[in-house]
Formats: C-alpha cells, structure tokens, sequence
C-alpha cells in the first residue's frame, strides 16, 4: 500500500497523542515510500471539509518536537457521527484518494471506525488507534495517555496529603472518568503507607450514599486527624444518578454539545464543600475539580506512555495494510504488547475497572488494585514522613 494515508485525532487531549500521529507517519515513511500523509484538522471535520496539513512534507526533526508536545497538534473535535455523517465522511475520504484512515481516540472514534468500515465494504481500511485517559477500552491493559495522567493524580493526592499533615482537615479531589474509575483510583498509587492518602477512593464502579461518605470521612478523621479523598466525577447514586444531578439544582448543571451533564463542572465541588459542611460542621474542608490537567499536563508526560502511544502509530500502519482493525496494548505477564483485534470488540464499548481492584467491604484500593497501578505508574519521588 503507497497511496494515501489520512490521519486524525478524536476526542480529549492528552499527553501522548502526538506521539501515536508521529508514529504513524515515520512509519508510514518508511514502509511506503512516497506515499502521501494527511493530517485532518480537528478530527473528522477536516474529512469532511477538506482541511488537510500535509504530514508528508514536515521535516522529521519538527515531527519528532510535536510528538514529545502535550494536547492534539491536529486539533480534535467531540463530533460523534451517525450513519449520515460518515457518509459525509466517507464521500471526503474518497475525494482525498484516501486508502487508509487512522483514527486515534477513544470509545466514540472507534465506533466511527466501525460504522465506516461497514459502509466503505473494504475500499478503505480503517483503523483505530487507542488513546483515552479514562483506561476504559476493552481488549487493552491500558491505554496511551492513561499512565501519564495517573502519575498527575498520583503526584497531586501524594503532595496534598503532605500539605494537610501541616494543618489538617478534611481534603476531596474530583478527577475526570465518566465510567471507569481507573484514574481516580490513581491517586492512591504513591501512597508513603497506610496512614497516607487517599484514604478514601470513590469509582463510578460502586454506589455513592452521601450519608455513608460522611459517615466515613468522619472517622478517617478521628483517626488520622485529617481526611484525603479522591472522588470521580462520574460517581452515581444507587438509582444510578450522577452524583452532581443529585447535589446541584437543575438550572446550574451544565451539558455538553451532546446533552451530556458536564461532570466536574455544573457546581459539584460548591456542592460537596455544602454536604461537608453540613455533614461535619466547623470542619475546615476543601474540595477541588483537578479538571483538565491531568490529561495533558507537560510536567507529568511518562517515558514509558511516550514510548507506547509512539509505537502504537507505527503499528496502526501494519494494522492498515492488513485491511483494518483496532491496535489494543495487552500485557502478557511479563511485558506490554501491541495485537491487531476486531473493531467490533472494542466500538462504543467501555471497560470498567475491576471489582477486585477495591476492597470487599470499603472504598479503598485492594491489593490487586494497588499491584495494577504500581505496575503502570512506579513511585518516582522519594520524600521523607513528616513527624505529624
């Protein structure tokens, strides 16, 4: 296959996503020579009006600067086609002379893929390359991005705990992940030991009761004289409500594009600093949306992350000369490693993080969990325990 490539990125940025667009064009440049690659600008919507940057023509020393670059060098975009619009899609692929499209993203891009793939009936083959701080697809150990992002949650909760050892209170992080708890779960990897925090871990996996979590910040707080805890924003009550729908007034939620409540906006920390001061009166508490800087924060790129998602570029090109696919990063008990599966087992699908991964009986991490993450995300700071 020489022709032509066309490469997006799809959804949130992240730390290493320009890694995998690298990638994939020095790949690209050494299996096809000659061969020319598209980069569309803001995802899709570059497809469908035309808005190409051509990657073939950038020098690779400039490629090589963008790939150690946070956030999406192309532009991304939250559109999620339906069957029409990847006829739109389609149409612009065929226009660009298009043999093969490289979509690097999340659930939503790989369903896009699916839905092409379907219509296209083999003239172009598809492929997806995965990139999600949420670590929330299936048929991966984990994803481009999440390792990045989980060693800003786990520096940020290991620098508050020591903060609130100096004067202590009760202190609630809300980190990203609609419905995988995975990066919230993070914020215990560098813990120093158990009298550490967080010392309570709250995951979309598990039913939130603002009575138990008062109940439990009360008594990590009699016990350790203060009282971290990570809190993800996509966290339901047991009616399944999203925790911020049940917290926040009706008029101050805000939606996204697609009618989606937007989580750690839309009020929610306001809204828990209230629960906490009516739960636990005169306690001084903080709470705090860590928003977006996990997923893109340039002090906090991992190696190793850097290294896949780069990797994961280079063999989406493999993935396309054999007709398409998906690119999923498994683990086969020793070391990562790259596989081609079907779109199918990963489109519009979510992974959720394993019950084991939390304690039976508490919202804490289990040892599985624990051993999950040290894996991914080592301790990287040495720090001494404070004397309090």
């Amino acid at each position: 296959m020489a022709g032509t490539f066309v490469i997006a990125q799809g959804g949130g940025p992240t730390a290493v996503i320009n890694q995998t667009v690298v990638g994939a064009t020095l790949e690209i440049r050494k299996r096809h020579p000659g061969a020319r690659v598209l980069g569309s600008i803001h995802g899709v919507r570059g497809i469908r009006d035309g808005n190409y940057v051509d990657l073939s023509a950038i020098p690779e020393d400039r490629l090589r600067l963008i790939a150690g670059t946070p956030s999406a060098a192309l532009g991304s975009t939250r559109d999620k086609p339906d069957a029409a619009y990847c006829e739109v899609i389609l149409n612009g692929l065929k226009k660009a002379d298009a043999d093969a499209f490289i979509y690097i993203g999340g659930n939503d891009t790989s369903g896009t893929q699916q839905i092409l793939t379907d219509a296209a009936g083999g003239s172009i083959a598809f492929v997806h390359a995965p990139k999600t701080i949420d670590n929330d697809l299936e048929e991966n150990d984990h994803t481009p991005g999440f390792i990045s992002a989980a060693e800003f949650v786990a520096g940020a909760f290991l620098s508050v705990d020591l903060d609130f050892r100096a004067l202590p209170g009760i202190y609630v992080g809300i980190v990203m992940g609609r419905h995988a708890g995975f990066l919230t779960a993070a914020a215990a990897a560098w813990q120093l030991d158990p009298d550490s925090g967080p010392h309570l871990v709250y995951v979309p996996e598990r039913a939130f009761s603002a009575k138990r979590f008062i109940d439990e910040v009360r008594e990590k707080l009699d016990r350790h004289k203060r009282c971290i805890v990570a809190v993800s924003e996509g966290v339901s009550t047991a009616d399944g409500k999203a925790l911020v729908e049940s917290l926040v007034p009706p008029e101050k939620l805000e939606r996204d594009q697609h009618g989606n409540v937007k989580l750690s906006g839309s009020d929610l920390p306001a809204a828990l600093e209230r629960a906490l001061a009516e739960g636990l009166p005169g306690k001084r508490a903080r709470v705090d949306a860590l928003g977006y800087m996990p997923r893109g924060y340039v002090g906090a790129i991992s190696a190793v992350d850097a290294k896949e998602a780069f990797d994961a570029g280079a063999f989406a090109v493999a993935v396309a000369g054999e007709g398409g696919g998906s690119v999923a990063i498994q683990y086969d008990g020793s070391k990562t490693v790259l596989k081609k599966v079907p779109l199918k087992a990963v489109a519009g699908k979510t992974r959720h993080m394993p019950d084991d991964f939390m304690q039976p009986d508490a919202n804490q991490l289990s040892e599985a969990g624990m051993t999950y993450l040290k894996r991914l995300v080592p301790e990287k700071y040495k720090v001494g325990k404070p004397f309090v």
